[in-house]
């Protein structure tokens, strides 16, 4: 990881806001946005010191950094020690930067044939410990589930990036050993 200098939140913020405005194709928003993320996750004063620790008393924090009228959302989300997700998919496209520490992500795919509601068999596809300056992509209905552990005795910061708000977005988690789904929603964030 190499630590740039200074990368400010508004400049990542309004780049990546053109780059949106733009509508490019996927790749193009992934290539010209992974490089942005990459800036910011790297530069020593990536988010204000608040949002990159827990909530006091909790063992997690999701903090809105930004939300744009063309759907921009980013956010800090840091995992204390031992913090867990189980599988969960996003219906939006993402990118995931991690600052500090590292985080073991698993990512599934669907192998059903999705003709039943509430239902979903999911298959381990890769497992990765994402660590400081790794991005990670979210490719909605393709590429997107997966479930988050922090192993480590400390917590991890990660700048999370959407193209949509997940504040009211239905979103589903699934049970690996019942194929069980559920639907949820986002209603807030720690600081809003």
């Amino acid at each position: 990881m190499t630590t740039t200098l200074s990368y400010a939140l508004e400049e990542f913020v309004q780049e990546m806001s053109k780059l949106v405005d733009e509508q490019p194709d996927q790749e193009t928003l992934f290539d010209r946005g992974s490089a942005h993320l990459e800036r910011l996750i790297n530069s020593r004063d990536a988010i204000p010191e608040e949002y990159s620790i827990p909530m006091p008393g909790k063992n997690h924090g999701t903090y809105l950094l930004h939300y744009g009228d063309n759907g921009l959302l980013v956010t800090s989300v840091v995992w204390g020690p031992g913090d867990h997700i189980g599988p969960h998919d996003h219906r939006t496209w993402g990118m995931i930067g991690v600052v500090g520490n590292g985080i073991t992500e698993t990512r599934f795919r669907r192998v059903d044939d999705r003709d039943r509601e509430e239902y979903a068999k999911l298959e381990r596809d890769r497992e990765t410990l994402v660590q400081p300056g790794d991005i990670s992509l979210l490719i909605p209905d393709v590429d997107e589930i997966h479930q988050m552990d922090n192993y480590s005795d400390r917590p991890t910061v990660e700048i999370h990036v959407y193209g949509n708000d997940l504040r009211g977005l239905e979103r589903s988690s699934f049970n690996l050993e019942t194929g069980e789904i559920k639907h949820f929603a986002t209603t807030k964030f720690s600081n809003c």
